[in-house]
């Protein structure tokens, strides 16, 4: 489903009040992005899994109080991004909770289970062993940027936290720091020709 479309559904469902259906929405429309994102931050089914299953009960309890702001998949890539954070803060992750509805469980777990989260190209391989350098928030930028296509805005308001607050501008530069650092690598890798 076209992001224009999901975003339609899930105000139409907001406006009426449809809670289930525009959290059924949001998980079929950007749950897969949702979880292979939080799988490039990870670089672990487990971990990735533990995530999602907190992305869904976060969205699960903040959807009643979603003021639309932004746009649903920037909100759900905000929620993805704390999750995450979330997760790694906690040293004894906790097993994954059941969510509020069976409903939602459900529908994760069909996430889950269509969603291929492996690389199988030589290409792709390369270039994930060179992500796997970069940290967390270096990844989430370039996933979110690159292989979402979310705007500066979005990629800013995603990546803020309460302690933390970053501008359009201030992505797009730590973006372009990010870059040097892949070509650098890339190249000392042997994966690019010389500069």
């Amino acid at each position: 489903m076209r992001v224009e479309a999901v975003e339609a559904e899930v105000g139409q469902r907001l406006d009426a009040g449809d809670l289930p259906s525009a959290a059924a929405t949001i998980l079929r429309g950007y749950g897969p992005q949702i979880l292979s994102y939080l799988a490039a931050l990870a670089r672990d089914e487990d971990r990735a899994d533990d995530a999602f299953s907190q992305f869904c009960e976060d969205l699960w309890r903040g959807l009643p109080s979603f003021r639309r702001d932004a746009s649903v998949r920037t909100w759900a890539y905000t929620l993805a991004w704390h999750a995450w954070l979330r997760s790694e803060r906690d040293a004894f992750r906790r097993l994954g909770r059941p969510l509020a509805t069976e409903e939602i469980s459900r529908i994760a777990a069909e996430v889950r289970s269509t969603t291929a989260l492996h690389f199988r190209s030589e290409a792709k391989d390369a270039v994930a062993r060179l992500r796997l350098q970069l940290t967390a928030p270096e990844q989430s930028l370039l996933v979110l940027r690159i292989d979402r296509g979310l705007s500066w805005s979005e990629v800013a308001a995603v990546m803020s936290t309460p302690e933390e607050q970053v501008d359009a501008q201030t992505v797009a530069k730590r973006f372009q720091r990010v870059k040097a650092k892949l070509r650098k690598l890339a190249e000392g890798a042997g994966l690019l020709g010389q500069p």
